[in-house]
């Protein structure tokens, strides 16, 4: 008897499944939809409220607040969306739900009210939840029995994500800075709708895969599981229960009910003037700050009491965990001001206007950049309709009409700029960088890794932080001396945005593949949890120290700004490097 997944192995797109393209678009139509509103966020909050395109006029510490919260709160709520989707929804149902809570996100964001941006970003949140964690679960399931297929599989959706994040900057920022921020918002929310149309009526290539769970589907969990268990070492087969105490659950839940609250505090004691932690306040220090303070106290006693009851050996890989995911923070608090102090480096601080020869040249490069994925990607469409046309032909349809748009809101673009006697690069347009050098060098670094001349964790974790602080480094050198009103070249931001694309590469292998090398099997879950609140805590750093850009501009000079962002992730890489003998020892054989 032939099993749903086995059955989707008969109609292949580039030698994969027909589904996975089906999800590589759904993914890709929510990545344009999220990182063409993400790109415009801060920008518009602190852009001029006169003008012809008026932004709110924020000051960038408000709008970074704002936009760091929201950042977090993206890493927390997927842990409980996977969860609905385990027990109730299945994940097929998750994803939708999550789809359609997005698209009234991007829907009310247009609307350019301030409840309605709060409703919108809510919204966003809610809906990634569902969807975050969910469609990749289906791919999960979908290459259970093809497990040697599976890095391929995951390898191709993650050029979907890229994809999306390149066009949806370049689109959503060129509509919104050129006509009008709605347009850009309104953008993201079409082409959300739009992924969700296409991913629900494909519903006849899936089969049951990802519906909502049955008796049955607990058994082959069951099984699965005990496959997984007699597949780990002794150590750990003979490892003792570790279950929760109820001091350890108090803990949980207050650290919990104090980040949440903090999260939510720091934009609204900011923006409204409500401080819920204002009788924390010790001598001018702030209470949201002595409450997130005690909260990490409490946690780190948690964590360590937990660890010291667990058998040496995974005591120790549970300790190299823990440092992984402690530096994970120090590199995302650097690497996602490309979110916030680098969108408003862009538009102030650098020279965006070109003419004559050099804007020919960058409208040639820029034209190349965009129609060759382009032409790329509607190839697989097409071979995707060839094959599945009569299974799901109004999934087809719907990708037709996303794909006819996309190549209509290009052509105008172009031919617009063309035409332009001078032209001025937008500043979203230094975003797309990112997925773009991704792109070329990602095959490069998965060849090293996979050499004999593959770095250990430690190391790829230095290498990444010492690549992404020669980044700020050039920014810092690049901007050494300007006075208000200069801008420096653009060729700073782009080599910035090179290296620390690199840095990303180098250390981004490492992360959650260790949570499952160094975690016992009944734990991973838990660790998962964890390795994403460090990310959402670096998040919301990066967002709070590059909402300083203009106080520390004002009170010293850009450089020195930069220059913050170059040596903390110097001093965190070095401090890596030295530690690799150690972290070999905790780690035990493990690579």
């Amino acid at each position: 008897m032939t099993t749903d997944a086995e059955n989707l192995f008969k109609d292949k797109v580039l030698g994969h499944p027909a589904g996975l393209f089906v999800l590589f678009f759904t993914e890709m139509w929510e990545r344009f939809s999220f990182y063409g509103m993400r790109v415009l966020l801060v920008n518009f909050l602190t852009f001029a409220i006169i003008g012809d395109n008026p932004g709110w006029g924020w000051s960038a510490e408000n709008a970074g607040a704002l936009f760091g919260t929201y950042a977090m709160l993206l890493y927390i709520t997927p842990i409980v969306g996977g969860i609905i989707a385990d027990k109730l929804t299945g994940y097929r149902w998750a994803v939708v739900i999550g789809a359609l809570i997005m698209t009234l996100g991007h829907a009310s964001m247009a609307l350019e009210t301030e409840l309605s941006l709060y409703l919108g970003l809510g919204l966003l949140v809610i809906g990634t939840g569902f969807f975050k964690p969910n469609i990749t679960s289906i791919i999960s399931e979908m290459y259970k029995k093809h497990p040697e297929k599976k890095d391929g599989a995951y390898t191709i959706f993650y050029m979907g994500v890229n994809a999306g994040a390149f066009f949806g900057m370049m689109l959503c920022g060129y509509l919104a800075e050129k006509i009008g921020w709605s347009y850009g918002f309104g953008l993201a929310g079409i082409f959300m709708l739009l992924g969700t149309l296409q991913f629900y009526f494909s519903k006849n290539l899936f089969g049951k895969i990802g519906v909502k769970p049955t008796k049955v589907h607990e058994v082959e969990d069951v099984q699965d599981a005990d496959n997984s268990i007699a597949e780990i070492d002794e150590e750990e087969e003979v490892e003792k229960p570790n279950p929760f105490t109820t001091l350890d659950k108090i803990l949980i839940v207050i650290c919990s009910i104090i980040g949440l609250g903090y999260a939510i505090n720091d934009p609204m004691s900011k923006i409204a003037g409500i401080d819920m932690f204002s009788a924390l306040e010790i001598g001018g220090f702030e209470g949201q700050y002595t409450a997130v303070l005690l909260a990490l106290a409490l946690f780190l006693f948690l964590v360590i009491g937990r660890i010291l009851r667990y058998s040496a050996v995974v005591r120790d890989r549970m300790i190299a965990f823990i440092v992984f995911a402690f530096f994970t923070v120090f590199f995302w608090l650097s690497f996602e001001q490309g979110a916030s102090s680098l969108v408003l480096f862009a538009r102030d601080n650098v020279d965006r206007v070109l003419e004559g020869n050099s804007a020919m040249i960058f409208n040639i490069v820029n034209a190349l950049l965009t129609v060759i994925p382009l032409l790329i990607i509607t190839y697989v469409l097409y071979d995707l309709w060839k094959k599945t046309f009569r299974k799901i032909p109004y999934s087809n349809i719907v990708l037709v009409i996303c794909f006819l748009f996309m190549w209509g809101i290009v052509a105008w673009m172009l031919q617009r700029e063309f035409t332009a006697e001078v032209s001025e690069i937008t500043v979203s347009w230094f975003s797309i960088l990112n997925s773009f050098f991704i792109i070329v060098f990602a095959s490069l670094f998965s060849k090293w890794f996979e050499s004999k001349y593959n770095p250990s964790a430690a190391s790829k974790y230095a290498l990444g932080l010492i690549i992404m602080a020669i980044g700020f480094g050039l920014l810092a050198f690049g901007s050494y001396g300007i006075e208000a009103g200069v801008k420096v070249s653009m060729i700073w931001l782009i080599l910035a945005y090179l290296f620390h694309t690199l840095g990303e590469l180098c250390l981004s292998p490492v992360g959650l593949s260790y949570v499952s090398k160094l975690v016992p099997a009944r734990m991973i879950a838990l660790m998962f949890g964890m390795w994403y609140l460090a990310i959402a805590i670096g998040n919301k750093l990066a967002a709070v120290l590059g909402g300083q850009i203009e106080n520390i501009t004002k009170e010293y000079s850009l450089s020195t700004f930069f220059l913050i962002f170059t040596i903390v992730p110097l001093v965190a890489g070095l401090l890596v490097w030295a530690l690799n003998p150690v972290m070999k020892k905790l780690m035990h054989g493990v690579r």
